[in-house]
């Protein structure tokens, strides 16, 4: 019993550190990645809730397409999320899979 529960908790250490080891070479790539501003428009916002336990969180998103065509999706705070409306053009700011803003077209 007790080398069940010794197990289990080396593979919980074990997923927690390349979890880690994951989130870290991710961080180091965006970190390599230059600044990009390039013409986008917002086409898509969705929002995730989850939690337990009584407490519950809720994670943003919105789309981006590019002037070239692709598009790329940004987990933003809520009140970036709450700043942008589907269909606003401008300017995105991105490095790697980092958001660093969007300055709306003003007209």
């Amino acid at each position: 019993m007790i080398f069940i529960i010794a197990l289990l908790f080396l593979l919980l250490v074990g997923f927690i550190f390349v979890w880690f080891k994951a989130a870290a070479a991710q961080v180091a790539a965006d970190n390599r990645q230059p600044v990009l501003s390039i013409s986008a428009q917002v086409v898509t916002k969705r929002h995730d809730t989850g939690g337990a336990g009584g407490i519950s969180a809720t994670s943003y998103y919105v789309g981006f397409e590019l002037e070239s065509g692709e598009r790329k999706e940004f987990p933003v705070s809520g009140n970036e999320y709450g700043m942008l409306a589907e269909g606003d053009k401008g300017t995105l700011s991105y490095q790697g899979t980092r958001y660093q803003g969007f300055q709306r077209q003003r007209y």
